[in-house]
Order: structure tokens, then C-alpha cells, then sequence
């Protein structure tokens, strides 16, 4: 079988096998790595908008609740069950941190996955979370961790 690689542009899910690499770049999104405890099989999201969306938006994965409702169907589909799964989590990184000090866009999205997470008894074995600046998230499917690449917003320049 062939490996695959999927970029993740906001909004979308990616699913693959063990050796296929899901990616993307995060600002204060956050994306949510799902995977069996085996590593066989992996999901990721990159969500924009945290709670429930507006009746427009009722099937739009950009809002994190549709995101990670169609990510465990994905997962369900494929024989494995969400709740049984490990996580990682990254992004949440306040891209405006000359206006916003404490509360701002990034820290509320990842509130509210790490909320979800734990409300459906999903361990999270990593995560990356805040700062001031963008992340490059990039996995491939199997007994390896992520990579994550910082790269702070004021000076463009990786850390």
C-alpha cells in the first residue's frame, strides 16, 4: 500500500494509515490528533470556531463541534472507537498579542477542546498549546510523536 500525505487547510479532517502523514499550519486554531492505541489508524481536524454553529454553519467543520462529531464517524467507520483513542493537541496561539493580553481567540478554542476531550474520556498524551505565534503540526501515522514547529508571529523566526 502507498502512503499518503493530506494537508489540512482550516475547516478540514484528514484520516489515514499507519505510514500516512497528515499536516498543517495552525494559528490560533487548533488541530486535534486522534489515534488507536496501536497507531494503525489516525484522524486529525483543524478547527477555526469553537461551540455550536449557527443554523448555516450546521455541517461546517470549521466549527469544532461538527469537526470533532464527523472526525469520530470517520473514526467509528473504520471499526475504532473515539473513546478509546489518544490525542494530541496543538495550536491556540494569540495572533494579535499586541491587543490581547490574556483572553483572547486562541486561548478559547483550545478551553473548549480540551473541555471536549475530557468530557468524552479521551487521554491527550501531548500537546502544544498558546503562545505567540504560528505552529507547523505534521504526523505520520504510527509509533512516532508529532512534530511541531513554532515560529513566533513578531519576528518570523523559528524557536
Amino acid at each position: 500500500m502507498r502512503a499518503h500525505s493530506v494537508e489540512l487547510m482550516p475547516g478540514d479532517i484528514g484520516l489515514g494509515d499507519a505510514g500516512d502523514q497528515l499536516k498543517t499550519l495552525l494559528g490560533s486554531c487548533v488541530a486535534v490528533i486522534l489515534t488507536d492505541p496501536r497507531r494503525t489508524v489516525g484522524a486529525m481536524c483543524h478547527i477555526v470556531h469553537v461551540g455550536q454553529p449557527n443554523a448555516a454553519n450546521q455541517h461546517n467543520t470549521a466549527y469544532g463541534s461538527v469537526a470533532m462529531h464527523d472526525m469520530f464517524a470517520h473514526l467509528r467507520a473504520r471499526a475504532v472507537n473515539p473513546s478509546m483513542c489518544d490525542a494530541y493537541v496543538f495550536g491556540g496561539g494569540n495572533m494579535f498579542p499586541q491587543l490581547f493580553r490574556d483572553r483572547h481567540v486562541g486561548a478559547s478554542n483550545v478551553e473548549w477542546v480540551l473541555d471536549y476531550l475530557h468530557d468524552h474520556g479521551i487521554t491527550v498524551l501531548d500537546h502544544c498549546l498558546g503562545g505567540n505565534g504560528y505552529r507547523k503540526v505534521s504526523w505520520t501515522i504510527g509509533t512516532g510523536e508529532p512534530e511541531v514547529d513554532n515560529v513566533i508571529a513578531e519576528q518570523g523566526l523559528a524557536s
